[in-house]
């Protein structure tokens, strides 16, 4: 948290160029290091993977594990659930498995371990064992929203009696599936993705993970999540409803649920992937509660687009803002879109706000929205 918020002071983006001699086209991406070089070992190493090693790189960050085992302590193991998005999981894992296939038979390498690595279970199971979790678990991949739709799950969870708490969060690990996936979308930008500007012409993929422990709230409680909102407007396959129906509906839901007016909400985190419908939908919804005056800005000039891992990665962004007074800009955007009305910051200011709204809209309009505040 502490590195990310730094990034966020200085303006320093994650994103470089693409240098993998197998993706043969130009492309900016949000990359983890480090990764290849630490292999999970031990009594978990059949879980060994790209994803699940970006997750156990962020678990043993910022005390994580010490804030589960004081959990675990308090409620017991089997009172902890656990919720995780992704979007695809260990799939690096069977990609490079078919690029070992036997030549004559076809056969994967006896090696492959698709339930431990590919599965999308893959990643709570990990997880648990890893944090000596023995309450509900689930994962959910609905695509960009996976990771914050994980709150609203996480938080029926608790109000229904399941758990006491919930580990939430999310990992997406970078594949060639993904780039050449939208790639083929003509959705991947050449350049540094540019949401709001004129010239956006796509977005830059990340890899990310991020994790949170949600309990009922207390006295001492400094950010709370406040409520949730999410819709499916299933209008088209991967884009969005032209008008943001489904993205207006989903903010509204979330302001009702958090017993909030438009006015209370000092900051929205944009989903705001920069590309042309997207952006221009999204704004539309904003614009439609909002008006034009409520600060913006979208934080994938930072980190990309991390897909399952987006909503879990922008929430942690949003308890930032609420910690440390400050609303960054919109990296990236040098000539704002003027058919575009949102109030897009060009530049970090330090303010203080309340409460924080936090954007999350999949494929095939599968929308989320989160409300985290003091």
């Amino acid at each position: 948290m502490d590195a990310t918020y730094a990034a966020l002071q200085r303006g320093e983006s994650g994103l470089r160029q693409t240098n993998d001699p197998q993706v043969q086209f130009e492309s900016w991406i949000g990359q983890v290091t480090k990764l290849e070089d630490n292999p999970i070992e031990g009594s978990l190493a059949q879980f060994d993977c790209r994803n699940n090693r970006l997750a156990k790189l962020c678990l043993d960050t910022d005390d994580f594990v010490s804030s589960v085992d004081q959990a675990r302590a308090r409620y017991g193991s089997h009172r902890i659930g656990i919720i995780l998005g992704t979007s695809t999981s260990g799939i690096a894992s069977t990609e490079q498995a078919y690029r070992q296939r036997d030549v004559q038979s076809g056969d994967l390498p006896a090696s492959f371990d698709l339930l431990n690595t590919h599965n999308i279970y893959s990643l709570v199971s990990f997880c648990k064992q890893y944090l000596g979790l023995n309450g509900p678990g689930l994962t959910i991949s609905t695509a960009c929203s996976s990771s914050a739709k994980v709150f609203a799950a996480a938080s029926r969870y608790i109000e229904s009696g399941l758990c006491d708490a919930v580990v939430v969060g999310g990992v997406d690990s970078l594949c060639l599936t993904t780039l050449y996936g939208f790639h083929s979308l003509e959705l991947i930008s050449s350049q540094p993705c540019r949401p709001w500007d004129e010239a956006r012409n796509g977005i830059s993929i990340g890899e990310a993970a991020g994790f949170a422990l949600l309990e009922k709230a207390n006295d001492s409680s400094d950010v709370v999540f406040k409520g949730y909102g999410e819709s499916s407007d299933a209008y088209h396959m991967s884009s969005p409803h032209p008008e943001g129906v489904g993205a207006a509906l989903t903010m509204r839901k979330a302001l009702e649920r958090a017993k909030l007016n438009p006015k209370d909400v000092g900051y929205i985190n944009l989903h705001g992937t920069a590309t042309p419908s997207n952006d221009t939908a999204e704004d539309r919804a904003v614009v439609d509660i909002f008006g034009d005056i409520i600060p913006c800005s979208s934080t994938k000039g930072w980190t990309g687009h991390t897909l399952g891992a987006a909503g879990i990665t922008e929430a942690l962004v949003a308890k930032l803002v609420l910690e440390n007074d400050l609303l960054p800009s919109n990296l990236n955007m040098k000539d704002k879109d003027q058919t575009l009305s949102a109030n897009i910051l060009t530049e970090n200011i330090h303010r203080r706000v309340e409460n924080v709204m936090s954007n999350s809209f999949g494929f095939g309009g599968s929308n989320c929205c989160l409300l985290l505040g003091r």
